[in-house]
């Protein structure tokens, strides 16, 4: 059996409600030459499928989501790879988008070169709620602490299509993180290969009120402590301007799942890092939630001084 054009991997756990309509979505694809990889990361009961010809299951102990990407991309047989969180749901002409695009990649971008399209984030009718377009760097430069064009976004990671042997030989997801692993990686990734990003739409990230990594507070303030210092020569390499809009985008993701006390406290650092870009940045439209914020950071900084 010859090798298809692309891989798309799935890793999951104990999602089977949603893990249904990801893999139909995947396999839905108007590009036939691909396969479904389904990892899944110890759910119980076991992950268990209607058989078809381009999709597999796989199995591992439950080791987390990193684990699991790096799982499937040595299971993988196609030149280039792509991943779907299991709840969330990829466009029809996704991968053939993509293949076309490796076909027409800019010569000016060093070689070798990863994908990123745009994404859409959708609310539980299926309606768009904002839409997020990828930046273009080239090889060499540092995924979320560049300067970048007005409308693009860092909030497109979960689109990369990448070459197989360029993610494994850079040392694939780190499995240390619980969260924030796409971050880590790219800024691993960035520095080894260029990433064009295409203006086009082609994944739907779904918010919904279910269980997600992202909504335990405490395990995604330590990964971000613990991606700082990991990466500690590289952000003290940046400006503090850069590093300052990076905590501050930590922030507004904080806000936005409504754990308002750590978004207080990041916004407090981004503050200090940077104190008159991230004034100028509250003019933004969360500026209401961000000012709330400060209240409740002032107000808990009152209640925890001596005699208050």
């Amino acid at each position: 059996m010859s090798a298809p054009l692309l891989s798309i991997i799935i890793p999951t756990y104990n999602r089977p409600e949603l893990l249904s309509r990801a893999v139909n979505s995947a396999l839905n694809q108007t590009l036939t030459d691909m396969e479904v990889i389904v990892v899944d990361d110890g759910s119980q009961p076991a992950v268990v499928l209607p058989p078809q010809d381009c999709l597999r299951v796989v199995r591992q102990p439950n080791q987390g989501g990193a684990a699991a990407r790096n799982h499937g991309a040595k299971e993988a047989r196609g030149r280039w790879i792509t991943y779907l969180d299991d709840d969330d749901v990829l466009l029809p002409d996704m991968a053939e988008k993509a293949m076309a695009a490796t076909q027409h990649i800019p010569q000016a971008l060093p070689e070798p070169v990863a994908l990123l399209f745009g994404l859409t984030i959708v609310n539980t009718q299926g309606n768009g709620i904002e839409t997020h377009l990828p930046p273009t760097l080239p090889r060499g430069s540092h995924f979320c602490l560049e300067e970048i064009q007005p409308g693009e976004s860092f909030f497109s990671k979960q689109t990369l299509v990448v070459e197989r042997e360029v993610l494994l030989g850079m040392g694939g997801f780190d499995p240390s993180f619980s969260s924030r692993v796409h971050t880590e990686l790219f800024l691993r990734l960035n520095p080894v290969c260029s990433l064009w990003g295409i203006p086009e739409v082609t994944y739907h990230l779904s918010a919904h009120a279910g269980v997600r990594v992202s909504s335990n507070s405490r395990r995604r303030q330590h990964n971000f402590e613990r991606l700082l210092s990991k990466h500690h020569d590289l952000f003290t390499s940046h400006s503090r301007k850069t590093v300052a809009d990076f905590v501050f985008n930590h922030a507004d993701m904080l806000q936005r799942s409504g754990q308002s006390w750590l978004a207080a406290k990041a916004l407090g650092r981004a503050l200090m890092i940077h104190p008159i870009h991230i004034l100028l940045r509250l003019g933004s439209p969360y500026k209401r939630q961000f000012l709330k914020c400060l209240s409740l950071l002032k107000t808990r900084f009152r209640l925890c001084m001596p005699g208050a």
